[in-house]
């Protein structure tokens, strides 16, 4: 990008640069790294509202999970798995029509709200809250929701997998999950995404499209986009326990992993059993899981395997360390 710089008094070429910034955030002070665009002949800074919103966003998820607080995309899911409207949602739980509006686009939401929303996550205490208050919903929507809510209690798409993450994969947010709970539905959204938009996907190329997909969505908005852990292993890096993960994926029919014979080799190709699921992948996700997909379409799994081999992150860790997140900023795509 090509830009006026007053300092040099013509058009230069621009260049991304990272420093450390401070933001008061709900009256709480917020270090984050910010990106910046500046000359690249002289360094002088220019605005730049996308560069600077990520920024902003990532001192609000800095902000969210120093208080335990859900991010907007998870509170949209919230109301989404329930087939509910911003309003309808607002009119539920008795706030202003605005409010759910607000908080889904990036506002800070108290705790109190906080806590109610975390508790009717799951299906069995919205029933609850449905029988035990007074809602503003009419007859027929109350009903509508009643019903999704037995449908959600009576199971879903990934029971198996999803079971089996609460034994061994949840655990509270930090550097080593991209500070998120393991999501194993977005997991699963992301494999059919790489495996439907790659011809003969191999499950060494996969694992590294995970990575990457997780790594830049962290460095761009300050979590990780699945809360996978990756480890460092010889053919570089990959989540933790893949092949428990692929267990359970297998199990719930979402892929599978078929073994093929060519000129001699055993290549292990990624088969989509299930079309890509809806609302599961926001925008933003689907935007960098397509940004990754162009970067590496012709990468086979020996090139993608090596260029992982460059990662500072890697690099800095022995065989079978976590690479945290906090690598994620020197990732250049």
């Amino acid at each position: 990008m090509r830009k006026y710089c007053e300092e040099c008094g013509k058009e230069v070429e621009t260049k991304i640069a990272v420093k450390r910034e401070r933001y008061d955030v709900c009256g709480e002070e917020i270090e984050t790294d910010a990106q910046v665009l500046v000359c690249a002949e002289c360094g002088e800074e220019f605005y730049c509202e996308e560069l600077d919103e990520a920024t902003l966003l990532r001192a609000y998820n800095i902000y969210r999970r120093r208080h335990k607080l859900l991010l907007p995309e998870e509170i949209r899911r919230i109301r989404e798995q329930y087939g509910l409207s911003q309003r309808s949602f607002s009119k539920l739980l008795n706030w202003g029509d605005k409010t759910i509006r607000r908080y889904e686009n990036g506002s800070i939401q108290d705790k109190a709200h906080n806590s109610l929303l975390l508790f009717l996550r799951e299906p069995e205490n919205m029933r609850t809250y449905l029988m035990e208050n007074e809602v503003s919903l009419d007859g027929r929507q109350r009903q509508r929701l009643m019903d999704t809510v037995e449908k959600l209690r009576q199971g879903g798409d990934y029971r198996t997998g999803r079971k089996l993450a609460e034994f061994f994969f949840v655990r509270p947010p930090s550097m080593e999950n991209g500070f998120k709970t393991f999501d194993y539905e977005k997991l699963c959204a992301m494999v059919l995404f790489f495996a439907h938009r790659s011809a003969g996907l191999l499950k060494t190329k996969l694992l590294k499209l995970l990575n990457y997909a997780d790594m830049i969505f962290y460095q761009e908005n300050g979590v990780s986009m699945s809360g996978l852990c990756y480890v460092h292993l010889p053919y570089g890096p990959v989540p933790q326990d893949f092949d428990l993960l692929f267990g359970m994926i297998a199990a719930d029919h979402v892929a599978h992993i078929e073994v093929v014979f060519e000129d001699g080799y055993e290549r292990h190709q990624v088969i989509p059993e299930r079309g890509l699921p809806q609302d599961i992948l926001s925008p933003e996700e689907q935007e960098v899981l397509e940004r990754i997909c162009e970067r590496f379409a012709d990468f086979g799994s020996v090139e993608i395997s090596n260029y992982s081999h460059q990662e500072k992150g890697y690099r800095a860790t022995r065989q079978g360390e976590i690479i945290p997140y906090s690598y994620a900023k020197e990732i250049r795509l």
